[in-house]
């Protein structure tokens, strides 16, 4: 297929689905579930698709909410990732009934492709229930060239020794002390550190009693930074501070690890082609996963005013536009995996692309547009 080929034969390939799409789109958008929890629209989508006739994989890699379908046969793979965790309390504000439904989109049309001009190659659609604070071990998976930032999650807990705050202080440890110690001390840390590092924590316990000498208290920190090993090397200096407040209050403090997400290395030609494709339909122009294999987190907007992560966001999350707009897309991703499936120049370009980031992955990012979206 040509430039305008591809165009003309995607609109017409996802439009075909535009029903059933926004059908999906709306039942996960009023639906929502936490990470792990989402049974209906894990059930939802897999059902539709078992309805078109594709072969679908329920309760993938031993995750209950995930599922596997895939078209076609040798050849190179393709391969969309559809999300559909929402929020607590504010529900889809990181708008992943969109991000389900593009992907949900692009394999349908990429497997029309395949299907109607008769190639070898294949596309999966894997659903990857938990983005939000979920397990990103590698084989779970779950402007065009951007980036996030790599992310480590973990809790600090304090333990000192309770006594009543009035008749006998003296008796006691304070972990409620380490706590505001070790806050303050990664507030000072902020001042050394990188442009696009983030530090961002919480109090999650410090005690229930007044006139009780806190006992046992604890933080929740994210430390990220552009690169995995500059995330590594961060978080070791938070550690110090973190240990620093256990000595100075006479507590003990142990660390429990949430999880770590490595920083997104998009594939330029990818991104290249991706900006490509957005341009036929006339539109301007994520993580774990392009440490593995060559990938792309593509970005689009939805509103002018709403930021993700906020009520407003989920309202625009559920809008016509933005559905519209999700559907474009898709097409574009559609086109891009048209082109790694059939043209080897631009497969094997965004290979020696992926084989070349690897070199970099150990440096410092010189600028980095920060994203954190996990």
């Amino acid at each position: 297929m040509s430039k305008m080929d591809d165009a003309s034969f995607f609109d017409q390939a996802i439009d075909q689905y535009d029903v059933k799409l926004k059908a999906i789109n709306q039942k996960i958008h009023e639906n929502p579930e936490l990470g792990y929890n989402e049974v209906q629209a894990h059930d939802n989508i897999t059902s539709m698709l078992k309805e078109l006739g594709f072969s679908v994989t329920t309760g993938a890699y031993g995750v209950p909410t995930a599922f596997s379908a895939e078209y076609g046969s040798g050849g190179r793979l393709v391969v969309y990732n559809a999300e559909y965790d929402a929020l607590p309390d504010i529900g889809h504000a990181c708008g992943h009934n969109l991000i389900a439904t593009a992907s949900i989109a692009s394999f349908l049309g990429l497997a029309a492709a395949i299907k109607e001009h008769n190639v070898s190659g294949r596309v999966r659609l894997l659903g990857t229930p938990a983005e939000e604070g979920g397990d990103p071990s590698h084989g779970r998976v779950g402007s065009a060239y951007s980036t996030t930032l790599a992310n480590h999650k973990f809790k600090i807990h304090y333990t000192g020794k309770p006594s009543h705050a009035a008749m006998a202080p003296w008796e006691g440890i304070n972990a409620l002390d380490a706590v505001v110690l070790a806050y303050n001390a990664i507030s000072v840390l902020r001042q050394q550190i990188k442009p696009y590092e983030r530090i961002n924590g919480v109090i999650e316990s410090g005690g229930t009693r007044p006139n009780i000498i806190t006992a046992s208290a604890g933080l929740v920190y994210y430390i990220r930074s552009a690169t995995l090993k500059e995330a590594d090397e961060l978080k070791a200096r938070a550690i110090k501070c973190f240990e620093g407040a256990a000595i100075a209050t006479g507590c003990t403090v142990e660390f429990e690890e949430i999880n770590t997400y490595a920083d997104t290395r998009p594939n330029k030609p990818i991104c290249y082609h991706y900006a490509q494709a957005m341009e036929n339909f006339k539109n301007p122009v994520t993580c774990n996963v392009t440490y593995e294999c060559p990938g792309f987190h593509g970005w689009y907007g939805i509103s002018d005013t709403a930021f993700n992560h906020t009520p407003q966001f989920t309202k625009a999350a559920a809008t016509k536009e933005a559905h519209d707009i999700t559907i474009v897309t898709a097409k574009a991703m559609a086109i891009v995996g048209w082109k790694v499936l059939t043209d080897d120049v631009i497969a094997e370009s965004v290979r020696k692309d992926f084989e070349e980031d690897k070199i970099l992955r150990e440096k410092p990012r010189g600028v980095v547009s920060v994203g954190g979206a996990c």
